[in-house]
């Protein structure tokens, strides 16, 4: 997406939960953005955004930037081990600093995220089919398409249910991210002995061996985003036709989730982020219930 072309969001509007009042886990308030004026070529001089980076940052972990200033990252670029592409084509970059391509959100700097720039997210969203007690696929009383069900996380930071993803680490492949992610947060790997876990692996591996269909790939209108950080994600769906290699697995909780369950897709169940979108979209490749 170039810079003279669209900043819409999925829906065809702009962003609007990268422009929530009140920045998560802050008690900074966004400078309030019209619709009018979240594009970039709009001229607006009277912008004047708060610049916040979450404390968090200046301890400096592994997974984050230093600040600009201190290091010269190379945006629009494979930077090292750090993969600074965008998924929507080249974004500006002002004085050192990137542009977020989908527009302004009334906050400057990073927020919550360690990338200046795209930071890149995998979800997995695995899906079964709902079956009743004989194992037949149960068919919903309206639409009379049969019922997929999907494993859903409760996110401790914001107590929205959401897909079971998390951030792609430095020189990872996304497919490895994508079976990591799933198994730390919906099967509590990290915790699980080592028979146990490679049990879980086996059958892991096994779902996450299929090529899936990729649901989406792209820019995320996330809470989190600023001005100059934003959220990007490839959603890949692995479905367990057959009901043998994830259904019965025990799901449990990792580090990031509350609770974990299989959750009937459906378009009333309330999700993070644009997650409704991609089970929308994995509903219909699947001619599925919605």
């Amino acid at each position: 997406m170039d810079s003279n072309v669209s900043y819409k969001g999925l829906s065809g509007t702009p962003h609007v939960k990268a422009r929530c009042p009140q920045y998560p886990g802050s008690k900074i308030k966004r400078f309030p953005v019209p619709d009018d004026k979240v594009n970039w070529s709009q001229n607006w001089p009277q912008y004047s955004p708060v610049n916040y980076t979450d404390p968090l940052m200046t301890k400096k972990p592994a997974w984050a930037d230093p600040d600009i200033g201190t290091f010269s990252p190379s945006f629009n670029s494979v930077d090292g081990a750090v993969d600074r592409t965008s998924f929507d084509g080249n974004y500006k970059v002002e004085k050192g600093i990137p542009l977020n391509p989908h527009g302004r959100t009334g906050l400057a700097g990073r927020g919550l995220l360690g990338r200046w720039g795209p930071n890149h997210a995998a979800d997995p969203i695995v899906t079964r089919w709902k079956v009743d007690a004989k194992g037949e696929k149960v068919n919903h009383p309206v639409t009379k398409r049969p019922v997929l069900q999907f494993v859903a996380i409760k996110r401790k930071d914001c107590g929205e249910w959401a897909i079971p993803g998390g951030m792609v680490d430095p020189g990872e492949q996304v497919s490895l991210t994508l079976q990591r992610e799933f198994s730390e947060e919906a099967l509590n790997s990290l915790s699980a002995s080592p028979s146990e876990r490679a049990k879980l692996h086996e059958r892991i591996t096994k779902l996450f061996k299929s090529p899936g269909f990729q649901v989406f790939k792209g820019y995320v209108d996330d809470p989190r985003n600023t001005d100059n950080a934003w959220m990007e994600t490839v959603a890949v769906n692995f479905h367990d036709d057959s009901g043998n290699s994830v259904s019965e697995l025990p799901l449990q909780a990792g580090d990031d989730a509350g609770q974990v369950k299989w959750v009937d897709v459906d378009s009333s169940f309330a999700l993070y982020a644009n997650h409704s979108h991609f089970l929308e979209l994995v509903a219909k490749e699947r001619k599925a219930h919605w």
